[in-house]
């Protein structure tokens, strides 16, 4: 049992409030499959701002923020059996779904379900990782073969990832490609190399005026397996046109809503922590992840900008990726 626990949080105190107020936070008790984590670095995603700023998501105030995290395992729930007290694991904290403060990750120890978690000290991986696979994986959505480690013979299709270089992109250009798919990404020029490390075979300036024409002419003779807006706005109905002018899958999977796809194209939005609940969570934390991660064909991205120490140090980093990162994820060290 672990003891002597005493946490903290940066808190939400109400709607809209700014700045986090960091103060005592409760201690919590893992229940079955279900792991408590003292925390040594924690992600910024721009959920994290939006629901700062915004307050569009129904939430219990005060409450606590945060979706990516790694650290040290210091106590097992019941029926655990595949982690240790010492283990070091990035896990997606997953309190957006479940509205329970012990699965947020912007404080010293979060709970983390077993079927989200894999090996390694790597926070930028958790929300990133979730949202690509719900997006390629679920069977509501563009159902791909799964990845595997080695990865998968080819599948002779080609999958569309718009903006590959964020958090989202650079994880769905690797699950992609590990799940046997040739993947084209788009990107700005100066991370063109960035994608095709990667794993992308051809990248696309989503700046250019006649992008959306020149993948289109890029995948004639191909098979299109699907697509992922991982930007939204702006590159959704870009990613559509692509998409209803190719041959193959007619079938978007987006991180924003709110575009009407013309007659013949399916779009749907995704929400990263509903793999917790299926077969996908497992297949890509459990099964894939470790294998991939201990081989090195998977690698962790994008890389990690350290915006300090400490929940104090929370806030600042919320701001700074608010402003706009590029090939970089925030991170806080604790």
């Amino acid at each position: 049992m672990a003891t002597n626990i005493n946490n903290a949080a940066a808190w939400l105190t109400e709607a809209k409030a700014h700045p986090f107020q960091v103060k005592e936070a409760p201690s919590y008790t893992p229940g079955e499959n279900e792991i408590l984590i003292k925390n040594h670095a924690v992600a910024i995603n721009p959920v994290d701002g939006s629901l700062q700023s915004k307050a569009w998501w129904p939430m219990n105030y005060p409450t606590i923020l945060g979706q990516d995290v790694a650290g040290e395992t210091v106590q097992v729930g019941p029926n655990v059996t595949r982690f240790q007290p010492g283990d070091r694991v990035v896990g997606h904290a997953v309190g957006m779904a479940t509205k329970r403060l012990q699965d947020n990750a912007f404080q010293a120890y979060t709970i983390l379900q077993t079927n989200m978690i894999s090996y390694e000290d790597a926070a930028v991986l958790p929300l990133g990782l979730s949202t690509a696979s719900s997006g390629l994986f679920q069977d509501e959505f563009l159902k791909l073969n799964l990845p595997t480690e080695p990865r998968q013979p080819s599948t002779g299709e080609v999958l569309l990832i718009w903006g590959g270089s964020g958090s989202v992109g650079s994880n769905a250009i690797q699950l992609g490609v590990a799940a046997g798919y040739e993947v084209i990404t788009t990107a700005s020029p100066k991370n063109f190399d960035y994608v095709k490390k990667l794993g992308a075979s051809q990248v696309f300036d989503y700046n250019s005026a006649t992008v959306a024409e020149d993948i289109v002419e890029a995948l004639q003779g191909k098979t299109l397996a699907g697509a992922m807006d991982c930007i939204g706005f702006a590159a959704t109905p870009l990613t559509v046109e692509v998409v209803a002018n190719s041959q193959g899958s007619k079938f978007v999977s987006t991180v924003k809503g709110g575009f009407n796809a013309p007659e013949g194209v399916t779009l749907k939005s995704v929400f990263g922590t509903t793999i917790k609940d299926n077969q996908v969570g497992k297949a890509i934390y459990e099964d894939y992840l470790p294998k991939a991660l201990a081989a090195g064909t998977f690698i962790p991205a994008p890389n990690a900008l350290v915006a300090g120490k400490g929940l104090e140090s929370v806030q600042a980093a919320v701001d700074l990726q608010s402003r706009g990162t590029s090939a970089q994820k925030v991170v806080v060290s604790l």
